[in-house]
Parts: C-alpha cells; sequence; structure tokens
C-alpha cells in the first residue's frame, strides 16, 4: 500500500474517532520541579517510573538485503521485533529542611535500555541532579543537570507522554548526538558479524543529550487572573549528559509562553491554552577532516508553537528549525564524510553546515465515561532542507490509550512511515536504501510510583 493511500485511511480514521484520548496536557513544565511552596515540600520523596514495550518494524531490506537503521528497532540495531524496558528511573526529590525550604533539590537516575545507558555501556546513568532557589521573587534560580527550556516533546515529562515515539523531527533535529572525539573510519565501534542487518550501524561512543543540559538557569511564571506568563533564560556546557565541558563555548537558551488556564485540572494534566517560543544557540567542535584538528561550528535551533487542552479535546503543533550539526543516523557519527566546510550540495553526507526544518500537528480526545483516549498525529521533517541530498520524512501515528489510573496506563501506537529522497527516482541513490521503510507497530505499559 503506498503512503498516499495509508494517508487517506489514517485521516479517514480520525474521522471515525471523534464521533468516539489524554495525558498530553497544556502544563508549564517550567514550574512542575523545584518550584514547592514553602511549607509545602518534605524533606525527601523518592518516586520514580517504568516503561515496558514491545514494538515490531515492517519494513523490507534493499536489493542485496541490508538494513539501514530506520529499519530496525533502537537503541541495540539488531532485530525488527522486540520487547524492552525502555526506560526505568528512580529519583528523589524535596526541600533543604530544616536550614530551608526555599531549597529545592531534584536527583534521577535512567536504569532502561534507550540512547542514554546503551551507547556508552553505562547500565545506569544521571538524568537530572540540581537545586533550585525559589528566595528571589520573579527570578528562581536553578543549576546543576537539568532539561533545558525548548520544545514541547523534550520539555514535557516523558512519562505523561502520549506516544510511544519520539516525532522524527524531534528525534532527528532536537535530540542531540555528539561527535565521535575519534574519527569512526579509523576506530569503528564494536560490531558482532552474527548479526547481519546491524553490523556497524551503531557507531556513536556517548549517549544521546536527552535534551539536557549542565548550566544554570533563571525563570519564573506570573498570573495576572486566569493568564499565566513564563519565561527562562539558560546558559549550559552544550554537552548534553556529560558534567564537563568539552570546549570554552557556552549554550544559551531562551524560552517565552503565554497561557490562558481554564481553572481545572492540577499539576501536568491542568487544562488550558499555550502559546510557546524558544530558540537555543552554541558551537560544537568536530574534526571533519579526520586529520586531527577540530574545528568549531554552530549549532541553532528555534521554534514555536501551540497546545490546547480543555477534555474531552487536546490539540498541539510545533515548528522547528535547525542550522548546523544536523544528524544523519547513527552509522554517521561524523556528521560529514567529507571535507569540512565543503558546500556543496552533491555530497550528501555533510551535516555540518546543512539545514532541517519540520513539524507535527497531533490530537485526541477521551471518549466519554471510559478510561480511553484516542490520538492521532502527523509529522514532517526534511534533513538537509533544500540541498540535493534532501530527504522527507512523513509519519501518521494513530494511538490508543487505556488508564488504569492516574499512575498506569496501556499505550497502542501504529506508526505508517514514509521517507525519500526528494531529487531521486525510486531506487536510486538514497532510495535504495530508503525505499522498503514502511509501518512500525508497539505497545507499551507505563507505571508511576
Amino acid at each position: 500500500m503506498n503512503y498516499i493511500k495509508r494517508s487517506i485511511i489514517a485521516m479517514a480514521c480520525a474521522g471515525a474517532m471523534i464521533t468516539t484520548v489524554n495525558t498530553a496536557q497544556a502544563a508549564n513544565w517550567l514550574m512542575l520541579q523545584g518550584t514547592e511552596p514553602s511549607g509545602t515540600a518534605a524533606r525527601a520523596n523518592v518516586w520514580g517510573f517504568v516503561q515496558l514495550d514491545y514494538q515490531a518494524d515492517t519494513s523490507e531490506p534493499n536489493s542485496t538485503g541490508g538494513y539501514i537503521p530506520p529499519k530496525l528497532l533502537g537503541p541495540d540495531l539488531n532485530t525488527q521485533h522486540a520487547f524492552n524496558v525502555s526506560r526505568a528511573r528512580i529519583g528523589v526529590r524535596g526541600a533543604a529542611l530544616p536550614l530551608d525550604d526555599k531549597v529545592n533539590y531534584f536527583i534521577l537516575l535512567e536504569g532502561g535500555n534507550n540512547g542514554i545507558t546503551s551507547i556508552d555501556g553505562s547500565s545506569v546513568k544521571f538524568t537530572d541532579a540540581s537545586i533550585t532557589l525559589n528566595h528571589i521573587p520573579g527570578a528562581r534560580v536553578r543549576g546543576g543537570l537539568f532539561k533545558y527550556p525548548g520544545a514541547e516533546e523534550g520539555l514535557q515529562a516523558i512519562h505523561v507522554f502520549d506516544y510511544i515515539n519520539f516525532t522524527e523531527v524531534s528525534n532527528q533535529l532536537l535530540l542531540e548526538r555528539f561527535p565521535n572525539r575519534v574519527h569512526p573510519g579509523t576506530n569503528p565501534a564494536p560490531c558482532d558479524p552474527t548479526v547481519t542487518p546491524a553490523c556497524n550501524l551503531n557507531r556513536f561512543d556517548s549517549p544521546v543529550g536527552a535534551f539536557r543540559d549542565v548550566g544554570v538557569q533563571l525563570f519564573d511564571a506570573f498570573k495576572f487572573g486566569n493568564l499565566e506568563l513564563s519565561y527562562s533564560a539558560m546558559a549550559g556546557n552544550g554537552n548534553g549528559l556529560n558534567f564537563s565541558d568539552n570546549n570554552d563555548k557556552l549554550d544559551t537558551y531562551l524560552y517565552l509562553s503565554t497561557e490562558w488556564l481554564f481553572g481545572s485540572g492540577d499539576g501536568p494534566f491542568r487544562e488550558g491554552l499555550k502559546f510557546f517560543v524558544w530558540t537555543q544557540n552554541g558551537e560544537r567542535l568536530f574534526d571533519g577532516n579526520n586529520d586531527g584538528t577540530y574545528e568549531s561550528y554552530d549549532r541553532d535551533r528555534a521554534g514555536l508553537g501551540i497546545k490546547f487542552l480543555k477534555k474531552p479535546w487536546r490539540f498541539t503543533a510545533e515548528y522547528m528549525k535547525g542550522e548546523g550539526m544536523i544528524w544523519n543516523g547513527p552509522d554517521k557519527a561524523t556528521w560529514a564524510l567529507v571535507p569540512a566546510g565543503d558546500l556543496n550540495p552533491a555530497h550528501a553526507s555533510n551535516g555540518l553546515l546543512a539545514e532541517g526544518t519540520g513539524w507535527y500537528a497531533e490530537g485526541g480526545i477521551y471518549i466519554p465515561g471510559t478510561n480511553f483516549q484516542v490520538d492521532l498525529r502527523y509529522d514532517y521533517y526534511a534533513r538537509l532542507d533544500g540541498s540535493q541530498y534532501q530527504l522527507d520524512w512523513k509519519a501518521w501515528t494513530l494511538g490508543l490509550q487505556y488508564h488504569f489510573n492516574r499512575k498506569a496506563r496501556v499505550t497502542f501506537n501504529y506508526a505508517m512511515r514514509d521517507v525519500n529522497a526528494t531529487s531521486f527516482a525510486a531506487g536510486a541513490g538514497p532510495n535504495a536504501n530508503l525505499d522498503g521503510i514502511e509501518d512500525r507497530y508497539g505497545i507499551q505499559l507505563t507505571t508511576i510510583f
């Protein structure tokens, strides 16, 4: 079934859903961590969540029987169907009692099998270790390792995310991977030759950034009746989950939002209409020539969006754009297989100076009188946007969730995907490998404690 036919089916299903969804919400994610009012925070609250899933990919190999990463399941990329403990996080949060209850702390560890723990062999890794000072009205200060302000998919709490997988634009453009210090052409990643599909597909030697950085953030929110205005300004190392810096440049992050509150729901489940805009700018070191000399390259990202929640309905839309350090897949940990600074659009793998743009729109509805919700999402990402080797990623995702209670749910997703190099005919150039990318489905159990 071709992509157009599948898109028509997806839209037809959406129409049927409307007559019959959600944990995503118009929440203020800046204020849901480390900002407990004085006298309300305990000294230590232990909490966490576990996500178990089964996913299957129906893609077909290329004409020689080979597989590329989008046709395999991450993070291991050695199979098309598998059970996985995708996330297992446990942490503690609280106030610095009895000395000062305006000082909050937050610590979180990840023990699941994902891009955070699997790349460098870590079994457990810190995702958060921060302190928030709430002494100055209008200017709260947070320092340490924590989520930087940015796109809604990255900033929101993952355990209340409505889908199993991120959109391609968030996954590829925003979920940062860091260049290997040693060119993988001379230092290939370990590879099991008995696993034919995945041989040498995972070539990164550092974990994903997980939408986090180590730095200092100034932020707060102001209410004027039902209107809430929020801001955040942050400076960070630009080195993801790594506690140290790897150059002498700092990344800067800016975020603004305005939200009209509907006066119902609370915490991550409050209802409202939110508009937001954000930017992040930094530099990365990379040896594009594999000559032992590292050059500095800009990495800039920006976006804007809208989120609405008023039960039984939910809607989110966001547009994102990036310049520099465009990720080209886990088998290309070099960003470029051509000399640094090469602007020739015929060189497909040069993501150092390239651009990427994309957007998504998603929504859902609670089925009245039940614990079911139904979701629908469309996302689009143009990788190496404007070049001869631009790749267009498109996907419809149908979702169904059942909530046992506020802390346990099961999620089913069916994603209909299409990827192609727009300047090439079917079977030619990059399409020789991209052809055959097909649907993916999965089921996930989430429990929060």
